[in-house]
């Protein structure tokens, strides 16, 4: 996948300083002199004047320059998907040559397929751009500009777009828990009679109903109208919430790369099976998405996940708004489980009626260093013990195991529960 968007122009006024140059012709030029003074040789002084005059017209050439990087605002694609990046410098006042090199980054590789440098035209790169892991990276390229006598050099490092990496996720299709969903069409199964495909029951021929549901042959059989009942597909509307508040070191820093493919991961499942979808990130910044459908409503949420975009909702407080979450929503959050407010707001959308379910995604302890095996039995006990507390309230809370994906532990919830209602 690469999609871009439209570009961007930054401008910039350049700071001069003396070249290379001048330092040579005032070094030349000095010695000159001396040598001039010392021998008593005119010839020398002759010899200098040029370069003493060269030097008197360099502070002149310092003269006030703008020049505009262009270049792609946007750049997304996958990991480990390269993506081509074109910028362009010109000076949009005064006069220089330009020339152009990017800027290294930790974790992009930037490769130069091609670079022209400023003559009459403006400086050009095209870069191959790739990432082995997602995230944001901020392109920058650096600008060196030489005056026309050469006298006269300026550096400046300005942007030159965005990179966005996005996670690429298991294909594997997930089950979701089984709840009340919405009256709208879907590809869900549910045990309601209606239109569908799925065969269900026959009944007696009742006024109004359609003839195309006749069953003929058992009709013929009976000697009266019987209709072949189906059961009725629906679709359902899940809200995906990550934990992104401040966390310990080691493991459960480490968690939040679980946290971002698995909910990319839920996200590309629901919505390829026509599910709306939405997304909460409680925490450091909270922000949420409204519940679309669509391809495009991937990349929004991933955006909202990386927090980069403009088109999610920034929120005050822990709890997840009432706006973001519709009526019968299917919830699936990601959490270390560390934060007593996340846990409170995963209570409070149970009592809102909806199906609450939480993937632990800590794998370890919490603790820098290595704990006795007493007190790592205390620990593993008191999160069983979180675990059935969370239970009692109704909150399914599963372990993400490693060499576990995350389609597996889905399965492990129980597929028989009291019916949900939402409060109205």
């Amino acid at each position: 996948m690469r999609h871009r968007d439209a570009s961007s122009t930054v401008e910039a006024e350049l700071q001069w300083r003396p070249a290379p140059l001048v330092y040579m012709l005032v070094i030349a030029a000095a010695v000159a002199l001396v040598l001039a003074v010392a021998l008593g040789r005119w010839q020398l002084v002759v010899f200098a004047a040029p370069m003493l005059g060269v030097l008197a017209t360099a502070r002149w050439q310092q003269s006030s320059s703008k020049i505009q990087v262009d270049g792609d605002a946007t750049l997304r694609c996958f990991e480990s998907e390269q993506v081509v990046l074109t910028v362009a410098a010109f000076v949009d006042q005064g006069h220089a040559l330009l020339r152009m090199k990017p800027e290294p980054l930790d974790g992009l590789a930037i490769e130069i397929e091609e670079a022209s440098d400023s003559g009459l035209a403006p400086a050009g790169l095209r870069l191959a751009l790739s990432a082995d892991r997602w995230g944001r990276y901020p392109v920058s390229v650096r600008v060196s500009a030489l005056s026309p006598a050469g006298l006269a050099v300026a550096n400046v490092v300005l942007p030159a777009g965005q990179l966005y990496v996005y996670p690429v996720t298991d294909p594997q299709r997930m089950r979701l828990p089984r709840t009340e969903l919405p009256e709208r069409l879907g590809v869900h199964l549910t045990k309601r009679h209606g239109p569908g495909v799925e065969y269900a029951d026959i009944r007696a021929y009742a006024p109004g109903d359609q003839l195309r549901t006749v069953n003929w042959p058992v009709s013929a059989r009976r000697g009266r109208l019987y209709v072949t009942e189906r059961l009725t597909n629906r679709s359902a509307d899940v809200v995906v919430l990550v934990d992104t508040s401040m966390q310990a070191p080691g493991p459960a820093a480490d968690s939040l790369e679980l946290s971002v493919r698995g909910a990319a991961q839920v996200v590309q499942s629901t919505l390829q099976a026509g599910d709306r979808t939405a997304i909460v990130c409680l925490g450091q910044t909270p922000r949420w998405l409204h519940p679309d459908i669509g391809r495009r409503q991937f990349y929004r949420i991933v955006d909202t996940v990386l927090g980069v975009g403009d088109e999610h909702f920034p929120v005050t407080g822990t709890l997840a708004p009432h706006a973001a979450v519709p009526l019968g929503a299917i919830i699936v959050a990601f959490s270390t489980m560390l934060d007593t407010e996340f846990a409170l707001a995963m209570i409070d959308l149970r009592k809102r009626g909806h199906v609450v379910v939480v993937v632990d995604v800590l794998r370890g302890t919490p603790f820098q260093q290595e704990l006795n095996p007493t007190l790592a039995k205390m620990w593993q006990l008191e999160r069983s013990a979180m675990y059935r507390d969370m239970s009692t309230v109704g909150v399914d809370v599963v372990a993400w195991l490693a060499d576990t994906r995350l389609d597996q532990i889905m399965r492990a919830l129980p597929q028989q529960r009291r019916t949900v209602r939402v409060r109205r």
